[in-house]
């Protein structure tokens, strides 16, 4: 079964936490990896290569191929970077894992425009970055793999982070429309909402949950997503704990009116159209 062996897997955010377990899962599998981390803090400061090169020793030391990059994704230059490190070490790109991110958590009312700014740039337009740069290689070669890490934050929202939750929801539309391009390049492109114990979440989940939650519960799911053997593109999979869960749109049949209907129309007929306890699945999918 071929899966990832002899890939190029690019990981982003993967020097540390969930990143570094889908790294190293990968290297397991046979895939060689570009482990990118800038190597800055929980909040997006600093930066530092120390993260990025442990992970690399560590799968050199276990007989997997890997090489460090430290470039941010947040900007187009470091994005394409990160790329070449691909290229330039291994010859080539077959998948991208959009793992990277940071928390700059505050209620609506209070967020500042940086915060907000900051965030989206890392997640949505950091995973637009990276998997834009490599996105003629998978057209040219016919082949590619992309997993971007939505959250449930984004899918189901979640107290104070209006900025986490709408940088990963966007990352589901752009892979919802990437799996419709990408189709006839046999380029698949999913997202992971992984569940889990890191560094993102130590202060948010209570202890006794996070002892339960363990970052190598995520990383197989997101491997067999970068196989040749997957059958799903845009789709969405709730992982953590144990639980790998698909998850999707759904609509029902709803309300036609044969004429444009009054504000009283709507209002009369509303407990029909908000109904959904026979709603079928309404997302797109390439499989």
């Amino acid at each position: 079964m071929p899966g990832v062996q002899d890939r190029v897997v690019v990981v982003t955010g993967a020097g540390g936490g969930l990143g570094r377990e889908y790294a190293l899962t990968l290297a397991k599998e046979g895939a060689a990896v570009v482990v990118n981390d800038l190597g800055g803090a929980r909040d997006g400061s600093g930066s530092g290569s120390a993260m990025a090169d442990q992970v690399v020793a560590e799968i050199k030391s276990a007989g997997g191929r890997a090489v460090a990059n430290y470039d941010s994704v947040a900007e187009p230059e470091g994005a394409e970077n990160i790329i070449k490190t691909a290229l330039d070490e291994f010859g080539k790109v077959d998948g991208v894992v959009s793992n990277a991110g940071i928390l700059r958590d505050g209620t609506f009312h209070k967020m500042s425009y940086d915060n907000w700014d900051s965030v989206l740039k890392v997640h949505l337009y950091g995973g637009y970055n990276v998997i834009r740069a490599a996105w003629p290689h998978f057209r040219e070669q016919g082949f590619g793999r992309v997993v971007v890490a939505t959250s449930t934050s984004g899918l189901f929202g979640n107290f104070g982070q209006a900025n986490y939750g709408a940088a990963k929801l966007g990352l589901v539309g752009m892979i919802n429309t990437l799996a419709q391009e990408g189709a006839k390049y046999d380029i698949k492109a999913n997202a992971i909402a992984p569940i889990a114990a890191t560094r993102m979440t130590e202060d948010i989940l209570p202890p006794e949950v996070l002892a339960n939650l363990k970052p190598e519960f995520v990383a197989p799911v997101v491997a067999y997503l970068c196989t040749e053997e997957v059958p799903d593109s845009a789709s969405i999979f709730i992982v953590g704990g144990g639980k790998v869960q698909r998850t999707a749109l759904f609509q029902n049949e709803g309300v036609t009116f044969s004429t444009a209907p009054s504000v009283d129309d709507i209002a009369a007929r509303w407990s029909e159209i908000d109904d959904l306890s026979a709603a079928k699945l309404a997302s797109f999918s390439v499989r």
